[in-house]
């Protein structure tokens, strides 16, 4: 689906995949260079090491239990981590290491992002042996921040470990509630509008906002055009904003829900005859797994 999106933006691919959860595990994908650090020079390679030697260190000080590590690229890492202490906490001291971004620390959520289509990052990254339950994905063309790892989507928040967000559209009070969120101790990793959604969905789902509200709420509350999509370990949802500028359809059925920015996306799954729908300004919908 997005490698047919791939003519609306050549900068970078993210994909937020949710496997099986297991009980006592954690999943910490994380990064801990840009994939432009590399035209700097060799010095990166011993950069890299000792980021990853400092967050091994962290791990250990906090008795998180390591079962398994795994490196997709040089600079990123997934590890299945143990840990019985305050996860917040040693995430935290984590992303204190400079260089060092955590892209999602969840029970069944793992973000993938990386530069270029979503061919060549799905390949990079091994993403056709995922086996899983639901995602989202997204194909950008930078323009309102860099092109970077940090600055693509999908985007993952503390405290609420398994919610992710991807968004097209421009969010014009972004640094009016970006402060307010940071005030109440929410931590942003870019200046990408999009990822202002994902610290408000996380901060209102983690004080018991149910999703459907915080999406009805964002309407009320986020200025700008916007169409946008969570997804949490059980949900799916969307939102529109008054104007619905922005596109989406949507094809539904008893055992699948496809929802993409063009109806090409959703063809390239679905090739037989289907009817699809394009939902209404400020339109919400939540499905329930």
């Amino acid at each position: 689906m997005l490698q047919a999106l791939k003519h609306r933006g050549p900068d970078s691919t993210g994909y937020a995949v949710y496997g099986e959860a297991t009980d006592g595990e954690l999943i910490m994908r994380l990064k801990v260079a840009e994939a432009e650090d590399f035209s700097r020079g060799r010095g990166i390679h011993q950069v890299i090491k000792d980021r990853i030697a400092e967050v091994e260190s962290i791990l250990a000080e906090h008795a998180v239990e390591v079962k398994s590590k795994e490196n997709a690229t040089e600079y990123s890492l997934r590890y299945v981590l143990s840990h019985a202490g305050n996860t917040a906490e040693m995430a935290v001291h984590i992303e204190e290491t400079e260089g060092v971004e955590i892209l999602s620390l969840g029970n069944g959520l793992e973000l993938i992002k990386d530069l270029g289509d979503a061919a060549d990052v799905a390949g990079l990254y091994g993403l056709n042996n995922f086996t899983g339950t639901h995602g989202i994905g997204h194909t950008r063309m930078a323009t309102e921040s860099d092109v970077d790892i940090r600055s693509a989507h999908p985007y993952w928040a503390f405290p609420y470990n398994d919610v992710s967000v991807v968004h097209n559209g421009q969010i014009t009070n972004y640094w009016i509630m970006r402060r307010q969120m940071e005030q109440k101790g929410h931590r942003f990793m870019s200046d990408c509008d999009s990822e202002l959604l994902a610290v408000y969905t996380a901060h209102n789902l983690a004080n018991g906002v149910a999703l459907e509200d915080s999406l009805r709420n964002s309407i009320e509350e986020i200025d700008g055009v916007f169409t946008y999509l969570v997804a949490t370990k059980d949900q799916l949802g969307m939102a529109k904003d008054t104007m619905a500028a922005k596109p989406l359809v949507l094809y539904e059925s008893d055992d699948l829900i496809a929802m993409a920015s063009e109806e090409v996306a959703i063809r390239a799954i679905l090739p037989h005859e289907i009817d699809t729908t394009d939902p209404y300004d400020e339109e919400v919908r939540v499905w329930q797994a």
